[in-house]
């Protein structure tokens, strides 16, 4: 099972992801933790470049997140799931969907061929879309990156672009509230994995 955790900075997937994959774990399950950009080698030069450098032009963000994805999939992603193990993500594909296609103003339907195309047609079994208000999730954090730097308006447009996708897509989305305390957000997110596999 591949899930994946999405939604604006400061929503907590990064800790409920963690949290969410002992649960599993305590159920029996073989679990990965992994996430995009920065999994493995390639990914953390990646990582370093877009979030941790001076400014990046939106197309050439947009080629270096595919370029991680693409090696992300094939190298941890596909084996794992072939494996049998249940595959946890912080950040994909929608990401980079809203981030530079809807937000960035990038061609929409040349991110979705792009995004096809890295990851060969995988699509995540379900996708937990952490949702809070975009100056909510920015005040939570503390050392902020290159993309967290962007202007409030930048990070409203955000998470419209996730409410969106969730509701084009209302069979692979669950939307989670995550203005509430971390254990009851990681607890639903487990409940919604749990139920779907």
């Amino acid at each position: 099972m591949f899930v994946t955790f999405e939604g604006p900075e400061g929503g907590g997937k990064s800790t409920a992801i963690l949290t969410v994959a002992g649960m599993l774990t305590e159920e029996g399950l073989a679990v990965i933790v992994t996430r995009e950009p920065g999994s493995g080698e390639f990914g953390k030069r990646i990582r370093a470049i877009l979030l941790e450098g001076g400014e990046v032009a939106p197309r050439s963000e947009l080629f270096l997140f595919l370029a991680d994805r693409a090696n992300h999939v094939e190298t941890v992603v596909k084996p794992a799931l072939l494996s049998g193990k249940v595959v946890l993500c912080d950040r994909h594909a929608d990401s980079t969907l809203v981030y530079q296609g809807f937000v960035r103003g990038l061609d929409e339907s040349f991110v979705r061929a792009g995004n096809h195309f890295a990851t060969g047609g995988l699509v995540p079994d379900l996708t937990l879309l952490f949702d809070l208000p975009a100056e909510v999730g920015l005040s939570r954090i503390t050392n902020k990156d290159r993309l967290d730097r962007e202007p409030l308006v930048f990070h409203e447009a955000v998470r419209e672009g996730f409410l969106k996708l969730s509701r084009q897509e209302p069979n692979r989305f669950v939307v989670l509230d995550a203005t509430q305390p971390p254990s009851d957000l990681a607890r639903q997110a487990f409940e919604h994995i749990r139920s779907c596999s």
